[in-house]
């Protein structure tokens, strides 16, 4: 479900995203049309904006929600391994999260309303299953999978539930090293982003009459137009790049 609650914007990012969209905008007419008539034409860019700090806030969270599921993930096998039943190691693991974590993490939420629906006698793999639905996180969506297909054949859960811990916790490893690896990429990438502006605005100030022909005119603004599309196509390529995904 794409409408985890997560990957909402809260009211000060919303104000925040906008004021940044509306500056972007201004900044986008200024230096490739010089008009305030371009700004009201560009405005349909801020949906788009939204629409990128969205799936940003998504990925980062995601990302979040992972690694704190592979630390629940192992609470719940240690607990296991000291002798609790199924239910009462995940009760135990929302305990553990919260020390770990605090009342405002995104997994401790997660085990706050697990324990809640365990009290009101749902079952386990239901739960998970919700949790994986909401969350769209492939750990848990794959953990819960398997866990429900234990139940319902009587395998071993606790030897299932530790394989889980040691592959979910091999998998989070390799992303927080691809994670640690493509953040400089990111910030390099930032800086190119900045890059074209900067250089235009160079121009403008050293040599303005070299670059106002490409101002209020047809010309000026088809090639103004023309790498403005380079310029987002770049932009979005380079996003792709740097977003890897396993």
């Amino acid at each position: 479900m794409t409408d985890y609650k997560v990957y909402r914007f809260s009211g000060r990012e919303k104000l925040l995203y906008g004021a940044e969209a509306v500056a972007l905008v201004a900044m986008i007419a200024y230096v490739f049309y010089r008009s305030v008539i371009a700004a009201v034409f560009l405005l349909p860019l801020i949906l788009f904006f939204f629409k990128y700090k969205r799936a940003e806030l998504k990925r980062k969270r995601k990302f979040e929600l992972s690694m704190e599921f592979r630390e629940a993930i192992m609470s719940v096998n240690a607990s296991l391994t000291a002798g609790y039943s199924i239910e009462n190691a995940f009760v135990e693991a929302g305990k553990d999260m919260a020390r770990l974590y605090g009342e405002d993490g995104l997994i401790t939420k997660e085990f706050i309303y697990l324990t809640r629906a365990l009290r009101a006698n749902e079952t386990l793999e239901t739960i998970l299953s919700d949790m994986a639905a909401r969350s769209g996180v492939e750990d848990i969506r794959d953990f819960a999978d398997v866990f429900a297909a234990a139940k319902r054949s009587g395998g071993d859960l606790n030897r299932i539930i530790r394989r889980a811990a040691d592959t979910i916790s091999e998998k989070m490893d390799v992303k927080r090293e691809i994670e640690t690896l493509t953040s400089s990429k990111r910030y390099e990438n930032r800086i190119m982003e900045i890059v074209p502006f900067a250089i235009i605005c160079y121009i403008s100030l050293t040599s303005p009459d070299f670059i106002e022909s490409l101002y209020h005119n047809a010309a000026g603004i088809a090639v103004m137009t023309v790498c403005l599309c380079i310029y987002g196509a770049g932009f979005v390529m380079a996003e792709r790049i740097v977003n890897i995904q396993i």
